[in-house]
């Protein structure tokens, strides 16, 4: 009988993660599988995702701007440092009977906060597939948490494990004791883009009893994520065909995570060893304050939203610099290694799923930005050499990233929720 899937995210097109799903049900198309993408907001044309909430009355409405404002009373109560996203898991688009009616064999759930509720998931009845594309599921109300051996998700969100820089009623504790009353009876299949996560997973409370699969994230390789010609794409962006350029995408409402100061450092080292030869293409955002203070010719390139354009970028540079202090497996990174540019990057998280040292570019000691800085000037120093990571980089991602490898890895994983 032929596998009807359901993919469920907030939306299509907005994020990381919302692409990701989207590029999984576009795959599974293509490859034949009979997909759909439920969301609350629609952001792409395609004909398969279906969007809105469910219809309610105006009593419903009334009794959930009543909770909401209760709920945010409580919130503003709440201080913490960890300034990354938190979701406590009340918000919902009142789905559920929808979903549970629905002809789907699977339902994938990606990221959906606002979407569905922490009750709203436990009350689902069809095999679940949840991917993974950031710690909220196994963590409180945190998107991001610390990783170590005491983080809250491995031992528990116990009274006394709290941390020092919060204060007010302890949130993420309420929602994780929340997630696990809801959850207790639900039969979860994880997947995690990388191993990083995977190993995160598998040590917490909420899933160490759950099997977890290590799929990528699929790339559309023949006709989009492909090499081009450098001196073609750099014409096409109005760019210097003799200039050497470090791409870099914008660390957005993360700088410390997604490691901005130390990207600036990086760059710093850069400029001292080769002064005037290497410049910095930032995408993601357009230039802000205080920009004429980096240590090197900065291209701010704004926000990015067309793929195209986007894979003309990563064509156009010598090499991608992700300095991310924490990252799962980054898009960025991936999408790079698609077009041939070698990647520079932390040995944390993710990025040794897709970076082979000294093969597909540099992986530097945590966080060490001379040695990052090394790698930047290593891999810019042959041409030869280039070429060489050029090649390695495009054929891991064919190997990896590409739709029929990863779909094969999903049907597997969906054929085998199915019998649970």
């Amino acid at each position: 009988m032929k596998m009807k899937v359901w993919q469920l995210s907030r939306d299509d097109n907005s994020g990381g993660a919302s692409r990701a799903a989207y590029r999984l049900h576009v795959a599974l198309t293509q490859c034949g599988i009979d997909s759909h993408m439920r969301v609350l907001t629609r952001e792409t044309a395609n004909d398969r995702v279906i969007a809105g909430p469910a219809p309610r009355t105006l009593r419903q409405r009334i009794v959930s701007r009543l909770q909401r404002e209760l709920r945010d009373r409580n919130h503003k109560k709440f201080k913490t440092d960890n300034l990354i996203l938190h979701s406590f898991g009340h918000e919902t688009a009142g789905l559920v009977d929808e979903l549970n009616q629905c002809d789907a064999d699977v339902l994938n759930i990606h990221w959906i906060a606002k979407f569905l509720s922490v009750e709203d998931i436990g009350r689902l009845t069809k095999p679940l597939v949840w991917t993974l594309h950031d710690m909220w599921a196994f963590c409180g109300g945190e998107h991001v948490a610390p990783d170590d051996e005491h983080s809250r998700f491995r031992v528990g969100y116990l009274p006394d494990n709290r941390p020092a820089g919060e204060s007010g009623p302890d949130l993420n504790r309420l929602t994780w004791q929340a997630k696990r009353r809801a959850w207790a009876n639900q039969r979860f299949t994880i997947v995690t883009p990388g191993n990083w996560m995977a190993g995160c997973v598998r040590d917490s409370v909420l899933f160490r009893d759950s099997p977890v699969h290590v799929i990528p994230n699929p790339l559309e390789m023949e006709q989009l994520w492909r090499p081009l010609p450098r001196q073609f794409a750099r014409a096409a962006l109005g760019l210097d065909p003799d200039k050497q350029f470090v791409l870099a995408g914008s660390a957005g409402g993360m700088p410390h995570l997604k490691g901005e100061d130390l990207l600036r450092e990086c760059m710093a080292r850069v400029e001292a060893s080769a002064p005037g030869q290497v410049e910095l293409l930032m995408f993601g955002q357009r230039r802000p304050a205080g920009s004429a203070d980096w240590p090197c010719p900065v291209h701010w390139l704004g926000p990015v939203h067309d793929d195209h354009v986007l894979a003309t970028l990563y064509c156009a540079a010598d090499v991608m610099m992700v300095p991310s202090r924490q990252d799962n497996l980054p898009n960025t990174a991936v999408e790079s290694h698609a077009c041939g540019t070698p990647v520079v990057a932390f040995t944390i998280g993710g990025l040794p799923d897709i970076v082979t040292h000294q093969r597909t570019g540099w992986l530097a000691k945590p966080f060490d930005t001379g040695d990052l800085a090394q790698g930047v000037l290593w891999v810019l120093a042959d041409k030869q050499r280039w070429q060489a990571l050029s090649e390695a980089a495009r054929q891991s991602a064919l190997s990896k990233y590409a739709a029929a490898v990863v779909t094969a890895q999903y049907m597997a994983v969906y054929d085998a929720a199915r019998s649970r």
